[in-house]
């Protein structure tokens, strides 16, 4: 089965098929599960959907018109273009599940129980998971991993108040003391480096 003219991408059993119409995207899908049958092989009726890639030029309106692959989600997003005008594009950023993961992964350390470390303890406690990820889901779109970020400046606030007798209960104090030392040393953790709205909560 080859078709020259339809590209894909693929990883494991997970395939992109790009077409040109629903008419085509239906057809294509049809060969291939005429394909897989031969192998008693059937698509997952829950994973194999026909999405809209809906942009600046492509305004209809479709039942689905996003889709996940790879730990991305690929829907419409408002973007910039090099002239530095803004555009409706159909670009991927990080998905809700992936931003989840990280979320949960951050909160399972629990620094806030390690008043016993030092700030450059924890930044070398989790920094090469932080580089990790930036470097993957930082690649598209890395506006979306600001929140998911915050996260992690809120635990450390947390440690701080913990560990400080001066900031214990001062919430607000202990913000503008980590976002102090975010501004004179930005490289201390991973996601202060990767972005200055990511520095301590801005």
């Amino acid at each position: 089965m080859n078709y020259l003219s339809i590209p894909f991408e693929r990883y494991a059993d997970d395939i992109i098929v790009h077409c040109r119409s629903e008419k085509q995207a239906r057809w294509i899908r049809s060969k291939i599960e005429r394909r897989l049958s031969q192998y008693k092989l059937e698509l997952n009726p829950e994973k194999t959907r026909i999405v809209y890639c809906k942009n600046e030029n492509r305004r209809g309106n479709y039942p689905n018109e996003k889709f996940d692959f790879l730990g991305y989600t690929f829907r419409p997003r408002k973007a910039k273009s090099r002239e530095g005008k803004y555009f409706i594009g159909f670009v991927p950023a990080v998905s809700d599940k992936a931003a989840k993961g990280m979320r949960q992964e951050m909160r399972s350390w629990k620094f806030h129980l390690r008043s016993d470390l030092s700030l450059d303890d924890l930044s070398r406690l989790c920094n090469p998971i932080l580089r990790g990820w930036i470097n993957y889901y930082g690649q598209y779109y890395k506006s979306a991993l600001y929140w998911t970020f915050n996260v992690l400046n809120r635990i450390l606030t947390r440690w701080a108040m913990r560990k400080y007798k001066r900031l214990r209960g001062r919430h607000r104090k202990t913000t503008w003391w980590l976002r102090r030392i975010a501004r004179r040393d930005p490289g201390l953790f991973a996601h202060w480096q990767f972005s200055k709205r990511s520095a301590a909560g801005r």
